[in-house]
């Protein structure tokens, strides 16, 4: 059975991912101006909407069910995704590239996802 507590964690990475692909989808120009102070042209709206549906794609991949045993595998997608998000999302922040007001907050919870999810993968694979 899959522990409440580290299946919460895999559920709050997946669904932070689910709000953020819905927002991509439904309003790319809104969420690139949050995230980086500036809108999109209609070809960066395509590749956002695109985005969008990929992040929803994998916060169900990811989505902890109750029938399956917490698997570390299944965590490794979210894991990725929060690294690599919270590094880019510095990375643009300190280079003085332009910055919106969700820019620091968005890189303070992927990062927070990352321990957690970490800590959550290493229980899965007994490294606790």
């Amino acid at each position: 059975m899959v522990n409440e507590d580290s299946s919460l964690v895999a559920k709050a990475a997946a669904g932070l991912e689910v709000l953020t692909g819905a927002g991509l989808i439904v309003a790319p120009s809104f969420m690139a101006r949050l995230l980086f102070g500036s809108e999109m042209g209609a070809s960066g709206d395509a590749v956002g909407r695109i985005s969008g549906l990929v992040m929803l794609c994998l916060a169900a991949g990811c989505w902890p069910r109750n029938s399956e045993h917490q698997r570390p595998h299944a965590l490794a997608p979210l894991l990725a995704l929060s690294l690599l998000a919270t590094v880019y999302l510095i990375v643009v922040g300190l280079s003085g590239a332009t910055v919106g007001i969700l820019l620091w907050p968005a890189a303070a919870l992927h990062l927070i996802l990352a321990i957690l999810l970490v800590r959550q993968w290493a229980s899965a694979r007994g490294m606790s």
